[in-house]
């Protein structure tokens, strides 16, 4: 078999044979390897072989162990070595099956000697300078991005020890803006060198973009994976990459994270490599557009009213009402044209027939057909996304006002012990920037009992002045009730069980035992208790009833012994925050009664809330800086509750990749439409490369008729996805509280992924024009026009 193209002979049966006995080497290899317990010290070697600087790393190893002691031979050595013959065999076998046509013995052509095409004149198989532009550019950026990373940011360590230790540094900005500014700069930095690398060689040069992004691009976004799994690893970088590996672990998984950061480099060098093989393919510089979009429009037509509003209506009411509407009205047009003609074609048959001629000419052609469907699958696409997006943006910012609404920004503790001088460290706490409140706070877990039944709790010792500073507890109160009530106990309102009944005023009491009368007592006045909604109902019980608290971890004597330590609370007030677990979970009590009841001094710590949420982390080192250090500890609610919102970007952002699939089945639907555009009009493409227009004119040309389509079907998709969104928030769908504790279905509609929805949109579109783009501006003019 001959290839015309590449000139190159294959003997398929000597390839065949060779695989074969390749297959049987590597399982010759398997079962040594197997049979000597090898695989995990093989592994690194055969993994790091599969990269093209693979073989260089090994190859300075192998020479490295000439000076090392000899390590002791392997079992079944013959097996090994019978294996590696066979294996390079087989590869032997599969080189000699393929090799190069033998060179025509026919004399030179009548044009030998003729200057050669232009095209193929100044063509290259290779250029180094634009391997090092693609390569160097992928690293740079990669680089970029972590040290401005590191620069940008805070400089508060997760270890506050260390960061105290080291003084930070930084420009204290939050890790997430100091991550947008550093992944915008990384980008730039690949969509320049891309850029550089096209217009020096003057077209995509793929082989230079695929070696330059294995070999230097890689290694990076390896190395931080691994990073994740080799401890040894983790200790010499993860001190220093700590502000890289806290952004990557904000959806759970770091490893997705870095290879997201590299996907998105990638893209970059893919836009600027293009985008400097439009502007400099030609020779020379030429960004102009004007041409190119007036042909575009032309060919295209995608912003035709009729085209839009019929698409618009289609995604906002579904697909069948208005393509039956549209049918219809079709239909009868159809029908009552075909009418006329027929009267008038009895009167005047070629006054007809030319009528006949122009209707057909009317009829949409397949080409715009698909052009539709590809305006719908885009905006379908970026519909769905906006939508599915914005409600779980709804659902996790109700969580996380439910969760910081009852938790802190930022709790100050010590690693061991108490904080017996907290009302110190409050001082000395209020002085930091950023901090609008504090409250210290006890906490432990006990159980608590009523007449009707006992639960597992944990409660805290609040101070009912600062706690509405930081927390929403005042505002969750149920029927009207405040904490002041918690200083006030002798004030609580209680149901007056016979148990608790006191005697009238004025009255006799009159011992059964001794029969002596005395004095009326006074009802007990018990420490107030505020407890959840949930928990009450488990319990019971309703303000004012009585419950008792027993402590595990203390205890009490008493004549038969040691005894949990147990004491009665009043319920004060009830309280219900929406979130189940608080509710059911969370008691409170004063912290004095606290501290009494656990024989404390001062505090288990004291909660922070900071001005701006998402710049916790930042605040909450800053206050360990300002305590000095060691033995003080400041955590944020990201990582107080790191497992559970990691867990909830996780899930957006896997449901936005698998919704972007819709847009990428839509982009299928725009190569093959801008295919059929340039076999319509390859004799048009031909007469402009005739006049003059260069490569790069004509990919401009379909490029921007595949970027019509993208931006017609995103802003589509924007438009009914935003008016779906309002729908919902306005009208409403309704949910059970009892089992969502939501009465709605939440939306809340983000600008900045609301517009990466059609970024997106618009950039698969760009990307799947490529393909038909180049294939147009290949159209040679002979080529177009011989069947003319």
């Amino acid at each position: 078999m001959r290839s015309a193209e590449r000139q190159t002979v294959y003997r398929w049966t000597f390839i065949w044979m060779g695989a074969l006995v390749a297959l049987a080497g590597f399982a010759l290899l398997g079962v040594a390897l197997t049979s000597a317990q090898a695989w995990e010290e093989a592994s690194p070697a055969l993994g790091l072989s599969l990269l093209g600087w693979g073989g260089l790393v090994q190859a300075l190893n192998a020479a490295l162990l000439v000076s090392r002691q000899a390590v002791a031979p392997l079992p079944n050595t013959g097996v090994l070595l019978a294996g590696t013959a066979v294996w390079l065999v087989g590869w032997g076998l599969i080189a000699a099956g393929i090799r190069r046509a033998p060179e025509s013995t026919e004399g030179p052509s009548p044009a030998a000697g003729a200057t050669l095409y232009p095209r193929l004149a100044r063509y290259r198989d290779f250029y180094w300078s634009t391997l090092g532009a693609y390569g160097g550019g992928i690293l740079l950026a990669e680089v970029v991005l972590i040290l401005l990373q590191m620069v940008l940011s805070s400089g508060g360590a997760t270890n506050e020890l260390a960061g105290a230790a080291k003084g930070g540094g930084g420009l204290s900005l939050a890790p997430t803006g100091a991550f947008a500014i550093a992944l915008m700069a990384g980008g730039m930095v690949a969509f320049i060198s891309g850029f550089i690398g096209a217009s020096r060689a003057q077209r995509l040069s793929l082989p230079e973009a695929t070696i330059g992004v294995l070999y230097l691009g890689l290694p990076i976004p390896i190395v931080l994976t691994l990073m994740e799994r080799l401890p040894g690893l983790q200790l010499a970088l993860g001190y220093r990459l700590r502000e890289v590996t806290y952004v990557a672990g904000l959806i759970g998984r770091p490893e997705l994270g870095y290879w997201l950061v590299f996907t998105f480099l990638v893209l970059a060098l893919v836009l600027g490599a293009n985008t400097g093989f439009i502007a400099a393919g030609s020779g020379r510089v030429d960004l102009k557009m004007g041409f190119e979009l007036f042909v575009a429009r032309r060919h295209v037509a995608v912003f035709r009213p009729s085209l839009l509003l019929g698409t618009l209506a289609v995604l906002m009411l579904g697909i069948i009402p208005p393509l039956l509407i549209y049918f219809i009205i079709r239909s009868a047009e159809a029908a009552v044209e075909r009418s006329r003609i027929r009267k008038l074609g009895l009167k005047d048959p070629l006054a007809a027939a030319s009528d006949v001629n122009r209707l057909k000419q009317h009829e949409q052609s397949p080409t715009m057909m698909m052009t539709a469907l590809s305006v719908g699958g885009v905006g379908v696409g970026v519909m769905a996304l906006i939508i599915v997006m914005s409600v779980m943006s709804g659902f996790e910012a109700d969580l996380q006002q439910k969760i910081l609404g009852t938790n802190a920004h930022a709790v100050v503790s010590k690693y061991a012990g108490d904080l017996p001088e907290y009302a110190k460290v409050m001082e000395s706490v209020r002085k930091v920037p950023g901090v609008v409140g504090q409250t210290p706070f006890i906490i432990n877990q006990v159980m608590i009992a009523s007449e009707g039944n006992v639960d597992g709790v944990i409660i805290k010792g609040i101070d009912p002045g600062t706690v509405g500073e930081v927390t929403d507890l005042p505002k969750n109160i149920l029927g009207g009730g405040s904490l002041d009530t918690l200083n006030t106990p002798e004030k609580i309102v209680h149901r007056g069980l016979p148990d608790e009944a006191p005697a009238e005023e004025g009255g006799v009491e009159e011992d059964d035992i001794i029969r002596r009368s005395g004095t009326p007592k006074k009802p007990q006045v018990l420490p107030g208790i505020v407890i959840g909604r949930e928990l009450a109902a488990s319990l019971r019980v309703v303000v004012g009833d009585r419950v008792n608290v027993v402590s595990p971890l203390g205890t009490e004597l008493s004549p038969s012994g040691p005894i949990p330590k147990s004491r009665a609370f009043r319920v004060a007030a009830i309280f219900y925050s929406g979130m189940y677990e608080y509710d059911s979970k969370f008691v409170y009590i004063l912290l004095k009664e606290a501290q009494d009841f656990f024989d404390m001094k001062g505090a288990t710590g004291i909660e922070l809330k900071v001005a701006d949420i998402d710049d916790a982390r930042r605040i909450a080192s800053q206050v360990v800086k300002a305590l000095g250090g060691y033995p003080y500890r400041a955590r944020d609610w990201g990582e107080m509750n790191k497992n559970f919102f990691s867990a909830l970007r996780l899930q957006k952002l896997v449901m936005g990749i698998i919704l972007s699939i819709i847009i990428i089945v839509a982009a299928g639907l725009i190569v093959a439409t801008v295919i059929m555009l340039v076999l319509e009009k390859r004799k048009e493409i031909s007469v402009l490369k005739a006049l003059g227009v260069p490569d790069g004119g004509i990919v401009k040309i379909f490029l921007a008729e595949g970027l019509q389509i993208g931006v017609a079907g995103g802003l589509l998709g924007l438009l009914s996805g935003l008016s779906s969104c309002v729908f919902i928030e306005k009208v409403g769908i309704k949910l059970d509280p009892g089992v969502y504790f939501m009465s709605a279905l939440p939306v809340r509609i983000e600008p900045v992924q609301t517009v990466l929805a059609v970024v997106i949109a618009v950039l698969v579109t760009y990307l799947a024009s490529i393909y038909p783009a180049l294939k147009a501006s290949s159209v040679e003019p002979v080529e177009g026009l011989k069947a003319e």
